[in-house]
């Protein structure tokens, strides 16, 4: 075989080991949620701890009326919890709206932390330090300012929490709440069910792993002080945290029955924005991590470490080498001889995409039909490429953040009606 056919048959085995990582965790998914159906959610403490629900807000006058009105329904005892949202440095109305509902609410524990360019705008992880600062819980919770959780979202995390001293965290499952507002949103809808909550509950079956998310957990305040608080440099403080939960032999639970309802993007810019933002704040995590790949103190993080490596370098060099391959073939530019070969290869894994797809997302009633075997097809063809793209620019901006020595600033995800 030529260099050529040898580069492309390395690109083929990368892709469909990875392939066939997530098909793994995609059954070991479904075999988790099937558990958690039948598990009864633990007994809620009869002295509840006192929680500090903060919400990092950036020009969130659309949304934040509506997330802190879904926070004061919380089922869980009103003296028992306490709501910080730090409106970061906003030029919008979100301080008068904010302010606005303290007047509505003054019987409730409702903090508003108003910061100014000096001290804030500067990510969401410094705008956490800074409630964190104010916080008087024992237990902290996160929701991001579009979130609007389900009345009994809080009881239910910190019910997990407290009966079991060997978790450090309690991450529940989101909804995409404008899932129907545009194409865009309704593959974002498919892709949070399939590969971000699929993805967790398998790992939690297979090897009692979980990655928090941004948003809808629960964490120990006693962990957050024990490591100074949230790393302001993490795009990605999420990830970021979770490798510290696992580094104090704590672990995290997923907790599917905790919904919040989280608003997506509904343009391409912006998704390409926030995204591109997850992409460079992963890659700071994995970097910064790496040497724990060597240490066997850290063995509960490696599969997290290997797994983001795999995806984040070796899948993305070798879909791109892959369908470099694919163009220059088609355009009579180079000749392969395992180009059929490939070509068969890739629809197998197109069909297997679309029923693994289609597979997990038919846990939630409302997304059981049949036309959503089209919605996951076109997906395929387009969002699945857009990935791809945003993994690309997403690794050149993180390598020119890093030689120009650029700080971690606040990513505004424009909002909607």
């Amino acid at each position: 075989m030529s260099a050529l056919d040898w580069c492309l048959l390395v690109a083929i085995l990368a892709i469909w080991l990875i392939l066939m990582v997530n098909v793994v965790l995609v059954i070991a998914g479904y075999l988790e949620y099937v558990r958690q159906i039948k598990r009864p959610v633990p007994q809620f403490p009869k002295k509840p701890p006192f929680v500090s629900v903060m919400v990092p807000a950036h020009n969130e006058g659309i949304v934040i009326v509506k997330t802190v009105e879904s926070l004061l329904r919380f089922d869980y005892p009103q003296d028992r919890y306490e709501i910080i949202v730090i409106n970061d440095n906003s030029s919008d109305n979100s301080a008068a709206l904010l302010a606005k509902l303290q007047r509505q609410h003054p019987s409730r524990n409702l903090t508003v932390v108003n910061t100014d360019a000096e001290n804030g705008g500067k990510g969401k992880s410094n705008a956490l330090n800074i409630g964190l600062a104010s916080a008087q819980g024992s237990v902290l919770a996160i929701y991001d300012a579009d979130n609007t959780p389900e009345a009994g979202a809080l009881r239910i995390l910190v019910s997990e929490l407290m009966a079991n001293d060997e978790l450090g965290a309690v991450i529940g499952k989101f909804r995409t709440r404008n899932r129907n507002a545009t194409l865009l949103t309704r593959f974002i809808n498919i892709e949070t069910l399939s590969f971000q909550w699929m993805a967790q509950a398998g790992r939690q079956h297979l090897f009692g792993l979980c990655t928090i998310p941004g948003t809808n957990y629960v964490i120990r305040r006693e962990l957050i002080d024990e490591i100074g608080g949230w790393d302001v440099q993490a795009l990605a403080e999420d990830t970021e945290i979770s490798f510290h939960v696992y580094r104090h032999q704590l672990r995290i639970y997923f907790q599917p029955k905790a919904v919040t309802w989280e608003q997506e993007p509904q343009t391409l810019p912006v998704w390409f924005h926030q995204r591109t933002r997850w992409v460079k704040g992963n890659i700071y995590v994995i970097l910064k991590n790496l040497r724990l790949l060597g240490d066997s103190s850290a063995r509960l993080i490696h599969f997290d470490l290997l797994y983001d490596l795999a995806i984040y370098f070796l899948l993305m060099v070798s879909l791109v080498l892959s369908d470099v391959v694919f163009v220059l073939s088609v355009a009579g530019i180079v000749h392969s001889n395992l180009q059929g070969f490939s070509n068969g290869l890739w629809l197998l894994a197109i069909i297997l995409f679309i029923v693994s797809t289609y597979t997990t997302i038919t846990t939630e009633k409302g997304e059981r039909n049949f036309n959503n075997i089209w919605i996951i097809v076109l997906m395929y063809i387009t969002y699945s490429q857009m990935w791809l793209a945003v993994a690309v620019y997403g690794m050149g901006e993180y390598i020119r953040e890093q030689v120009l020595h650029k700080q971690a600033r606040w990513y505004k995800t424009q909002r909607f009606e």
